[in-house]
Order: structure tokens, then C-alpha cells, then sequence
């Protein structure tokens, strides 16, 4: 009978001993624990450039933060996030990405995400929203997203923006050098529940930086030592999309592109986002 030694994930740099962070990948790897490959680990000229699309990525969200109001068409936060992006020489990663039709994600309300902008959608007092867009800068990708609430809106809008923010905080905090993407997740869902909020389970963060979406898929919920092995070097997203009743999504029947996802109950919906660099040290944002 032949037997088959299971390929390994990760493997030490050719003629090279052993690096510290060599061993603690193996480790886990042994243990039957999911590891990176060395191909998500950034070198230094990478990161370097996905740090630089994270300051146009920053400076397009600031530009939308200067002019958002009640009675301005989404359509019209695409105009900036497009103008801002193409004048510093960089280009709108989601437009015509899988036939998105435009440059940002603008989602109000029960719109959990991938909200497309229109002439139409024009926002009122008290709604909330998410501006969600994605950088590509020589190459390299930046990703993040920020709430917005427009005039004076309702106590719970209010507490559901602000619980979603804290939630990717939390997240942030459970991130340390080593530890597993459930640990991120178990974190973000703990907080969640306290106000018996849903974390969206079909969406998830995601690696970036040489493309737009790399491994580890980084879910919002579950348990710690669940998922992938993170380690310095790898950049991702963490992105909770907390809805104010149920976790489940439904995408919307008349989206002619099949992108909008909405909350089943249609109850609203918030998320805030960044894209991180783990370090010996912790997290770096990249998106500040």
C-alpha cells in the first residue's frame, strides 16, 4: 500500500536555518492548525507600497467626510471618491470589478453592503451610511471603510454605529502576533451579542495588498484557535458588518447587477473598516 505525505503550507527559505518565526509556523502546522503560505507574508518594498495606497485610500474617505450631507446623491460620493483617487494617481479598485458598476460602496441603512451609488439615492436626515472603497496604487490595494451619519438620527442608529465601530476595535485588540483569525472573530461577535446585535456570517475581511482579495478569509465570528495562523508580515482587513437584529442577508431582487446585500429583517446595518499590517508588535493600520 503507498501512503502520501500531506504537503505542507509552509517550508524554510532554501539553504537557510531555521528563523524563529520558521519554527512557530511549523509548530502549529504540526499541530494540523491552518498556516500561510510564504507568499502572503509581504516583503518590505510591498508593504511600502500597500502603506502608500492606504494614504490615498485615507485621503479619498476624508474627502467624502468634508462634503457628505442630507440631500446629496450617492452618486455624487462616487464623483468624489473617483476624482479624489484618479488625481493622485491611483485607480478605483472595485469599478468593473465583477460588473460593479462604480467606484465605491455606498450602503444606507438595512444596505449591509456592496451598496452601488445612483442619481436616485439621495440621503436624508437620519440616515446612516457606509463608504466602502478600495485603492489600487502601483499596483498595490488599501481597503477600508467608514460609517456616516447624516444630520441627527435615532438613539439606536446611533448605538448600532457606534457598537460597530467598537467591535472592529475589539477585534483589533484580540489580534496579536501568532494568534488565529477565530480569535479576531470570537472577539467581535462577544461584543456584538451584549446588545443582541447579528454579525453578518456570509462576509467576511480578507487578505490584501497584492491583490484585492488574498488568503485568510477573516470571519466576524466563532471561536479562538479557529482559522488561519497569522503571522508578521501578512496584511488584511478587518471589516464586522453588524446588523441591529439577525446575522442573515438576503441580496436585493432589484439590483440588475446581483451586488446589494440587505439584513433579512431589514433592520439597518453598520460597518467600519481598515486594512492592517500584523508586526512582531501587533497591528499597524494602513488605512488611518
Amino acid at each position: 500500500m503507498m501512503t502520501f505525505k500531506k504537503k505542507r503550507r509552509w517550508h524554510s527559505l532554501p539553504g537557510q536555518p531555521l528563523t524563529e518565526m520558521d519554527k512557530k509556523i511549523m509548530y502549529w502546522e504540526g499541530k494540523g492548525k491552518l498556516v500561510p503560505t510564504r507568499d502572503l507574508i509581504k516583503t518590505p518594498e510591498q508593504i511600502e507600497g500597500i502603506r502608500k495606497a492606504g494614504v490615498v485610500n485615507t485621503g479619498v474617505l476624508d474627502e467624502v467626510a468634508k462634503h457628505i450631507h442630507a440631500g446629496m446623491s450617492t452618486l455624487e460620493i462616487d464623483d468624489i471618491c473617483r476624482t479624489y483617487c484618479e488625481e493622485h494617481g491611483a485607480i478605483p479598485a472595485c469599478l468593473n470589478y465583477e460588473g460593479f458598476p462604480k467606484s465605491v460602496c455606498t450602503s444606507i441603512n438595512e444596505v449591509v453592503c456592496h451598496g452601488i451609488p445612483k442619481a436616485e439615492d439621495v440621503l436624508q436626515e437620519g440616515d446612516i451610511i457606509n463608504v466602502d472603497f478600495t485603492t489600487i496604487l502601483d499596483g498595490y490595494y488599501a481597503d477600508a471603510s467608514r460609517m456616516f451619519i447624516i444630520g441627527k438620527t435615532s438613539p439606536e442608529k446611533e448605538q448600532l454605529v457606534r457598537v460597530a465601530k467598537e467591535c472592529l476595535e475589539v477585534g483589533m485588540a484580540a489580534a496579536k502576533p501568532y494568534c488565529f483569525v477565530g480569535d479576531i472573530g470570537h472577539a467581535i461577535e462577544k461584543h456584538a451579542k451584549k446588545y443582541h446585535y447579528g454579525i453578518v456570517r456570509d462576509l467576511c475581511g480578507h487578505g490584501v495588498g497584492n491583490a484585492f482579495h488574498e488568503e485568510p478569509d477573516v470571519v466576524h465570528f466563532g471561536h479562538k484557535g479557529q482559522g488561519m495562523l497569522l503571522v508578521p508580515g501578512m496584511v488584511f482587513t478587518i471589516e464586522p458588518m453588524v446588523n441591529m437584529g439577525t446575522w442573515k442577508v438576503f441580496i436585493d431582487g432589484d439590483d440588475p447587477y446581483g451586488w446589494e446585500v440587505i439584513s433579512e429583517d431589514e433592520l439597518p446595518s453598520a460597518q467600519w473598516e481598515h486594512t492592517f499590517l500584523m508586526t512582531e508588535e501587533g497591528l499597524e493600520i494602513l488605512t488611518y
